[in-house]
């Protein structure tokens, strides 16, 4: 099994770090051949305004939104939530609008204003998750289909999953942190291989009940 993660810009290198760490093989993605044969792909932290830009000259939105309509997982740290957002504040226009929430841009302020915190992640288990937000956004409003991961104390959302589709805002990758790309392995697995006679088909990442373009 290999996971693609987009290598365009920013802190790509610390996912394929992290996926070599739990034994899955990670491919540098760049241009629309490198997605082919990937199981997943993770778009990681950085500059969503420069990832925008660069997805589009490239030609990898509709190569990276067709892997998502096949049921493949996609993951989304920080930058990568964003880019994956169908409404940005701001009126900035959706770039992979897959996940049916609002996202606010740099909602904790500068970069100064970085901080690290520990999480409450159901799903991942008991164990906290001690998350490292830079010049992090928040999720400001959710759709019925999304399952929020994760809150602060203070109630604002950071972490969600829309079926095949997860985003924190925050960065596990920077914090040690194996457990998001152990559960999108998991996710890829059973992509690839759903099971004899399960009839599982997959399921594209939906927004008011239709597919997303």
């Amino acid at each position: 099994m290999k996971i693609g993660v987009l290598a365009l810009q920013g802190a790509f290198r610390e996912h394929l770090q992290t996926l070599d760490a739990i034994g899955v093989e990670g491919v540098r993605v760049r241009e629309p051949a490198d997605l082919e044969g990937v199981s997943g792909l993770i778009l990681p932290g950085g500059e969503s305004t420069t990832m925008r830009h660069l997805i589009r000259r490239w030609g990898l939105r509709d190569p990276i939104l067709d892997l998502a309509r096949s049921g493949a997982p996609l993951f989304g740290t920080c930058a990568g939530m964003i880019v994956l957002s169908t409404e940005i504040e701001g009126g900035e226009e959706p770039v992979l609008p897959l996940l049916d929430v609002t996202v606010e841009r740099n909602a904790f302020g500068r970069q100064l204003d970085s901080f690290e915190t520990e999480l409450d992640v159901p799903i991942l288990g008991n164990t906290p998750v001690h998350a490292v937000f830079i010049r992090a956004p928040v999720i400001d409003s959710t759709g019925p289909d999304v399952d929020v991961l994760a809150r602060l104390e203070d109630g604002r959302i950071v972490a969600v999953r829309q079926r095949n589709v997860i985003a924190t805002a925050f960065h596990p990758e920077l914090a040690g942190e194996t457990r998001f790309h152990r559960l999108m392995a998991a996710m890829a697995s059973e992509h690839d291989d759903p099971g004899e006679g399960s009839g599982r088909r997959p399921h594209p990442t939906r927004r008011g009940g239709t597919a997303t373009p």
